[in-house]
């Protein structure tokens, strides 16, 4: 159980690998590269003064000429999970604000001047958490900050061009709030039904391979009993039930995502652009579902095969302590952010639930796509356990016909 509370204990300080994105584009790309910007450095000085050695989001600071001047490219690099968020201040913020003060604007919106850029839908546990709130905060400070600079440069145009104070009238919000902020959630979380589809619900999936070991162990086991039919050789026993269990699986995965199809999870919505806000969006429009289906079928059986292996070797009642194991371990990395974990969890990569989470987001969200990853690990966890399941099968006839023996023994004694 220590492997759950552990998971979280070094979050604090592993913050600041949380990292997000400020691209200042202001008076940096034609036609704007004629003026001296004012919003721009101001709120690249803010993002600097928040800092700190742990308990914040990795600040960083990226020029513009990295994503070659397009503000577009910092959303497709978001949506490529190369930072978990970006906040983009805008090629005309400066230009903007100043022609509103200087020629009067009714119409000036300062929520144009700059843009928070995040991909909810890629975990919104550690989003809405960790980094959601953080952006909230700075943009408080930036706005208060660049306020009151802005309002002390507006109040001395004032004193040599009475024109100002009019303009000022005309456009009120170019001197207070002056500056705002944009949101673009680029794939919001969305249904509420989801939630179960990519974690609590997903514990059942465990749950349900590990119990088809006892549940179908009693009818494996009349197959080796002559009554009205010949006895299976075990070779054949072995076939049949590494057979029997993948086709229970096949049809236990499917009214498992039946379930999430029934409670009207979109899986039929188009793919849609990646720096567009769209939902609902999925990865492979009408072959979503067959997709879904898949992964979890394919997940059941990593899964499902481990406890299979597992239940053959221990026995019971050490059956219950895998379980218990199985499920802290997988679920401490599918359902909380590795990245926020000590190394020590790195492991977790490589284990079937953060796969079969990783692979659901994308296939519900339309977020960044490593489903080929994802079904190579866990078709590598089928492999193994395969190859496993023969000798796990010739232990548990061992130590079957060791415990007989022995119960021989004493009664002749």
């Amino acid at each position: 159980m220590s492997l759950y509370w552990a998971v979280l204990y070094h979050v604090e300080d592993n913050l600041s690998s949380l990292v997000v994105f400020v691209v200042d584009f202001d008076g940096q790309v034609a036609p704007y590269t004629d003026i001296t910007p004012v919003v721009g450095p101001m709120i690249v000085e803010t993002a600097q003064s928040l800092l700190a050695p742990s308990g914040t989001v990795g600040w960083q600071n990226e020029p513009a000429s990295v994503f070659n001047y397009d503000p577009m490219a910092v959303r497709q690099a978001i949506y490529d999970e190369k930072a978990w968020a970006a906040i983009i201040i805008n090629p005309n913020a400066t230009v903007l604000l100043q022609a509103a003060v200087n020629n009067g604007n009714a119409s000036y919106d300062p929520m144009g001047a700059a843009q928070v850029i995040y991909v909810e839908a890629r975990d919104e546990t550690t989003l809405d958490t960790y980094v959601v709130p953080q952006l909230q905060q700075f943009q408080t400070q930036a706005t208060a900050s660049f306020g009151r600079e802005w309002a002390s440069q507006v109040l001395s145009l004032v004193s040599s061009n009475s024109s100002v104070l009019t303009n000022i009238r005309t456009s009120p919000q170019a001197l207070s709030p002056a500056i705002g902020f944009s949101t673009f959630n680029l794939r919001p979380f969305l249904p509420p039904t989801a939630t179960p589809a990519i974690t609590i619900g997903l514990i059942y999936l465990i749950i349900i391979a590990f119990f088809s070991f006892t549940f179908y162990l009693p009818i494996h086991s009349k197959f080796l009993q002559p009554q009205d039919h010949p006895p299976l050789k075990f070779c054949q026993m072995i076939l049949w039930r590494w057979i029997a269990t993948i086709t229970a699986y096949f049809f236990l995965s499917l009214s498992y995502s039946l379930i999430s199809l029934a409670f009207q999870i979109p899986f039929s919505a188009p793919p849609a652009p990646h720096t567009e806000v769209v939902n609902p969006t999925t990865a492979y429009h009408y072959g979503s579902f067959p997709v879904y289906w898949m992964i979890n079928f394919v997940g059941m059986i990593a899964l499902g095969l481990a406890c299979e292996n597992v239940a053959m070797v221990v026995g019971q009642p050490w059956m219950a302590f895998w379980l218990i194991f199985w499920v802290i371990s997988n679920v401490s990395t599918a359902f909380y952010s590795i990245t926020l974990a000590l190394r020590f969890y790195f492991w977790g990569y490589a284990w079937p639930l953060h796969n079969i989470v990783n692979a659901s987001r994308t296939i519900l969200f339309d977020v960044r796509s490593r489903i080929g990853l994802n079904f190579g690990i866990l078709f590598a966890w089928c492999a193994v356990n395969t190859a496993l399941f023969p000798l796990c099968c010739y232990f548990m006839r061992w130590k079957t016909m060791r415990e007989k023996k022995k119960e021989e023994q004493q009664k002749k004694e």
